[in-house]
């Protein structure tokens, strides 16, 4: 999946959530469930969900005067995509110092998730390093 088709922020996340959780929708059952409480107009929506079908992660279909929207994105594929984004942004281009920290950090909060991560003995430079050599 390309960084384009992906939900490019929280607003966008959030209208494919909803089309996700109702399965089948039209641009004002998702301004109900989520643009109305936040306040946004019509015609947001409207352009959010337009975005959507544009990066293929919805599908739409007209119904009398209206679009129907369904998720043409799997949830899992777009979350893991959403994951790994945030990742490579947070690592940078040289990922072995935040990688370093992360494995130290998750000894220190719970050694067994440590351990079942592949650390022989968390929290040690040279466990650490064995880590971050198979990353």
């Amino acid at each position: 999946m390309s960084p384009a088709a992906f939900p490019g922020g929280t607003l966008e996340h959030g209208v494919l959530a909803t089309v996700w959780k109702l399965k089948r929708a039209s641009i004002r059952e998702v301004q109900s469930q989520v643009g109305a409480p936040s306040g946004l107009a019509y015609t947001t929506t409207a352009t959010v969900l337009d975005r959507l079908h544009r990066k293929g992660l919805v599908s739409r279909k007209r119904v009398g005067r209206t679009f129907v929207y369904a998720p043409k994105a799997k949830q899992q594929t777009v979350e893991r995509a959403r994951a790994r984004h945030a990742l490579r942004q947070l690592l940078g281009p040289d990922p072995q110092p935040a990688i370093t920290a992360l494995v130290d950090a998750l000894g220190e909060i719970d050694p067994r998730l440590a351990r079942r991560a592949g650390a022989r003995r968390p929290g040690t430079p040279e466990d650490t390093a064995r880590i971050v050599k198979k990353c």
